[in-house]
């Protein structure tokens, strides 16, 4: 009996607490919706704020990468060593192709005027020998022409005054291959000296407190970078045209001086 009266008290204990109870769910879930409608809200606010940056930002990237792939900005961002860099590259494409002509084989002899000069010195006619080598204007010509009069009265000092003016010919020939020489080492000290240029001026923008904006380091360190990739452009092609024209002026001399010496020896 007394079992049966706990349990009704229980029942209508738990049927006052029904109504309390669905209060505080109905307040729990007004809570949880109020939450989320703030933190939707605070979420929107948010990426209000956000939304320029993220547009500029973008914008100045697609600037930047724009830069970077064209050629007058990765010369302007090289800075001052970029108009010396480009002195060396004009200077460089003028000696190549200057120096490419002058060694050319007949600015040096034609083979038709040695035969004929050598006949003409066979047959003692050294005022035709003369003549006919002076003729096409060739290093030979200016080198040899001077020396065929003396040829019959003193032949050593026909051949020593034929050997000095092919050596002075010589030097005029190759101190344009030389000046080649100086563009492929000075371009690339140039550049080096861009490089420490731009390092210095990173150094004085992380002084000046650039260090957590990596937009103010890219300049600098752009600077420095580009400057060394431009020297090493332009001093390895020069660097190899010296050498090859060099290669292609002494085939071209040893080929005159053999030609020379068969006119002289014709006598």
């Amino acid at each position: 009996m007394k079992t049966f009266l706990n349990r009704i008290k229980t029942s209508i204990n738990l049927s006052q607490l029904a109504p309390a109870l669905q209060t505080v769910h109905a307040s729990l879930q007004h809570s949880r919706c109020d939450c989320i409608r703030r933190t939707r809200q605070r979420g929107l606010w948010l990426a209000s704020l956000l939304a320029p940056c993220l547009l500029q930002a973008q914008e100045t990237s697609e600037a930047a990468a724009n830069d970077s792939l064209n050629l007058w900005g990765l010369i302007q961002q090289g800075g001052w060593a970029m108009y010396p860099l480009g002195a060396c590259s004009l200077a460089m494409f003028f000696l190549i192709f200057y120096s490419w002509k002058e060694t050319s084989r007949k600015k040096f002899f034609s083979v038709e005027q040695v035969q004929a000069a050598s006949v003409a010195v066979a047959a003692k006619d050294y005022k035709q020998a003369q003549s006919t080598i002076a003729e096409g204007k060739t290093l030979l010509g200016r080198a040899l022409a001077p020396a065929l009069p003396k040829l019959g009265t003193n032949r050593e000092k026909a051949e020593n005054l034929f050997i000095e003016n092919l050596e002075a010919e010589e030097n005029a020939v190759s101190q344009w291959v030389t000046y080649l020489n100086v563009v492929a080492s000075v371009a690339p000290m140039i550049g080096l000296l861009g490089t420490v240029s731009g390092m210095i001026s990173a150094f004085q923008t992380i002084g000046r407190g650039g260090m957590g904006r990596p937009e103010l380091l890219a300049g600098d360190i752009g600077e420095a970078l580009i400057t060394t990739a431009t020297g090493l452009v332009i001093g390895i092609p020069a660097m190899i045209a010296y050498f090859v024209l060099k290669n292609r002026l002494n085939t071209a001399m040893i080929a005159t001086a053999q030609a020379g010496t068969e006119v002289l020896e014709a006598d």
